[in-house]
């Protein structure tokens, strides 16, 4: 009907022929002579090279058949040659999902670097998609401690959450948060789930969840419910040793390809708490920003 907006030209099956009408025959061995008239694959072509039929590629570009199997978009993506986001997208229209074999990365990208430098003195941590500490700034150290006093392997925020029988019960010389519900607990353990979809073979990952899990209690408890979901936002109270009590909001902004966690705590506008902070953070002003090594 006129005015009514539709997914012409941006389905499966439109998808499907932009790709092969853009796949020089040339580029995959074929004959390019004049009586050609197809500036890319033909469908024949495309279903010799997928093992497919060609009445399939038809009802494929046709919207007829909607759903391939896992095995006929794999030979799809080889055949077209697609480039990995291509292929991830080409498994998203047909219902499916991605393959994955990608592994937590430490490092963060020159853009992040710059939106971290310009959030000034509030206080900044970035962790993995594990939720190892990779980084963090002036202010964060000055409100929960310096991290690199604290061996590599214990900057992790679940090894800290949930500590196991080698481990300090806290990281040496971090002050205490006393308000982190049960709730917040559960959120990192189900994010950590999340992340064993995104990474399901990284083998950091899987060794931290063996850890805890076999190691606390309370994490094998939490893992045990199958809960998964994103660790987006919390509140807690920070015991500071030299204000005392702090309450901060506490953000987590996600970066969709590395699953990066920024965490941000500020407090309230105005409020004692605020004051603190800044307090902390001009006495600490000398400090620098430090990346985990």
């Amino acid at each position: 009907m006129a005015g009514m907006a539709t997914n012409e030209g941006v389905g499966l099956g439109a998808t499907i022929r932009a790709w092969r009408e853009r796949l020089s025959p040339s580029a995959v061995g074929l004959p390019t002579g004049r009586a050609r008239r197809a500036t890319g694959l033909r469908r024949e072509e495309l279903a010799e090279r997928a093992g497919v039929s060609v009445d399939y590629v038809v009802r494929l570009e046709q919207g007829r058949a909607t759903a391939p199997s896992a095995q006929v978009v794999a030979s799809l993506t080889r055949a077209l040659r697609l480039t990995d986001a291509e292929r991830d997208h080409l498994y998203r229209m047909a219902g499916l999902a991605p393959p994955n074999d990608e592994r937590i990365t430490d490092r963060i990208p020159p853009g992040v670097h710059r939106v971290l430098d310009r959030l000034g003195d509030v206080a900044v941590a970035v962790f993995a998609a594990d939720w190892q500490m990779i980084w963090w700034n002036a202010g964060w150290a000055a409100l929960l401690g310096d991290p690199s006093a604290a061996p590599p392997a214990l900057r992790n925020f679940a090894r800290e959450r949930f500590p196991i029988g080698s481990d300090p019960v806290r990281i040496a010389a971090w002050p205490v948060i006393t308000r982190n519900s049960d709730d917040s607990d559960l959120a990192i353990v189900s994010d950590l789930r999340r992340a064993t979809g995104r990474f399901p073979h990284d083998a950091r990952l899987a060794e931290l969840i063996q850890v805890l899990t076999t190691g606390n209690p309370t994490f094998a408890r939490l893992w045990a419910s199958g809960t998964v979901a994103a660790h987006r936002e919390d509140r807690k109270t920070v015991e500071h040793p030299e204000v005392g009590p702090v309450d901060v909001d506490c953000d987590v902004l996600t970066d969709g390809d590395s699953d990066f966690k920024i965490v941000i705590l500020t407090a309230v506008p105005g409020s004692a708490d605020e004051a603190k902070l800044r307090h902390l953070t001009a006495t600490d002003a000398d400090s620098t920003s430090a990346p985990v090594i």
